[in-house]
């Protein structure tokens, strides 16, 4: 029996995608959720997997060909197996007479295709693993091997062009184009504008210190900067609810609820997985929620629904060692907070000049829905909360 490979859900808002490669090739053997295909929508990359174990029959969509859901690419006989390597070279090797006919001379056999069977039917000498490798690809048909060979690595930083290769043209991945479409369509619709500010991370970074065993042992999860700069975001979305809100139309839409963004850069580009209702989540549920996302982000594990319904976003260029940056919105959400690099520079406290760990903390946001005073109170929020974390503790 036949099961048809069809292209899964991409989501609500999502019709298409592309074949960006096939992990398996007709003839191969097929375990139920191998990994037959992968897919690239406009957001995420997906994997195609198998339901039944069997034989690749058939492919209908070759890498680069645009899918839909619910297309089917390929066909898997259930419950057949390959045929053995060893059954296919004794198939082969019946069809050859190693002896000439009357008539015939050993020139005739050994001539043309005559000769190439006789070859093959002979027993080889053991070759080295370079060669066979190199064998086994030039006997793979033309459009399997153009499957397998992976794609050139872009040139590194500062490398001299070898001969006479001063550039090279490759298609944006469908990745790609959508995230340069929504980054320019986010500058020309909203009148976006960037407040700044600073944080003293010590007393973040102090509590870290002294409870980051604890917690490890007790939420087996890492302590992270990422929840607490999650939670005072929160804090400052509750005071200032313009901020977690959206324009629909003529219309202003307030959430009640705090979806966040957290930016992950991956190898295709960056992405923005959504933990819904951070609100009531504690801290090591969140710290759960960000390695959660970030690895499947990594992995290509994301689905359609991680991406959606976010209110509010958090990127941290600080890990890349940006000082300071502005960064651009994500429509359809009205804020986006911009963590950097820490720092340790002088400030002043009590009249001394102290050194100190500092972050320069960027909040770019939509001006035809907020208000300049809205947006530099809700960023000296999260600074007030991460300077003083006990009072996010205790709800003061």
């Amino acid at each position: 029996m036949d099961i048809e490979i069809k292209v899964p859900s991409l989501g609500e808002s999502e019709s298409e995608a592309t074949l960006v490669a096939w992990e398996k090739q007709v003839g191969d053997a097929v375990i139920e959720d191998d990994v037959l295909a992968e897919i690239e929508s406009d957001k995420i990359t997906m994997e195609i997997t198998a339901f039944e174990n069997g034989v690749l029959k058939e492919i209908r969509k070759q890498a680069g060909e645009t899918v839909e859901p619910g297309e089917v690419v390929g066909l898997i006989e259930a419950g057949a197996a390959p045929a053995k390597k060893e059954e296919k070279k004794a198939s082969k090797a019946a069809k050859v007479e190693l002896e000439p006919k009357a008539g015939a001379t050993v020139k005739s056999v050994e001539s043309g295709a005559g000769k190439k069977m006789v070859a093959e039917a002979e027993p080889k000498p053991e070759a080295k693993p370079e060669a066979r490798a190199e064998e086994k690809l030039a006997e793979e048909k033309p459009e399997e091997k153009k499957l397998k060979v992976a794609p050139k690595p872009a040139p590194k930083a500062g490398a001299e062009p070898s001969g006479d290769l001063v550039e090279e043209r490759v298609p944006m991945s469908r990745l790609r184009r959508t995230i340069a479409k929504r980054l320019k369509d986010a500058q020309n619709t909203a009148a976006m504008l960037t407040t700044f500010n600073e944080v003293n991370m010590q007393p973040v970074m102090d509590l870290r210190s002294k409870y980051r065993d604890a917690f490890k042992k007790k939420h087996g999860v890492d302590l992270g900067f990422m929840s607490f700069f999650i939670r005072a975001s929160i804090v400052g979305l509750k005071k200032f609810p313009a901020v977690n809100a959206c324009i629909d139309g003529d219309d202003i839409v307030y959430r009640n609820h705090f979806n966040i963004g957290v930016a992950v850069s991956t190898e295709k580009g960056l992405v923005v997985p959504v933990i819904r209702d951070a609100g009531r989540m504690s801290m090591a549920d969140i710290e759960r929620a960000v390695a959660e996302y970030a690895g499947k982000a990594r992995e290509g594990g994301l689905l359609p629904d991680d991406l959606k319904a976010g209110t509010f976003s958090i990127t941290n260029g600080g890990v890349f060692g940006s000082l300071l940056s502005t960064p651009i919105l994500n429509p359809p959400q009205s804020g986006i907070l911009g963590m950097h690099k820490i720092e340790k520079r002088p400030v002043v406290e009590n009249d001394q000049i102290v050194i100190r760990p500092m972050m320069y903390l960027a909040l770019s946001y939509d001006h035809r829905l907020i208000d300049g005073r809205e947006a530099v109170q809700f960023l000296v929020t999260v600074k007030d909360v991460l300077e003083y974390p006990a009072a996010m503790l205790l709800d003061l």
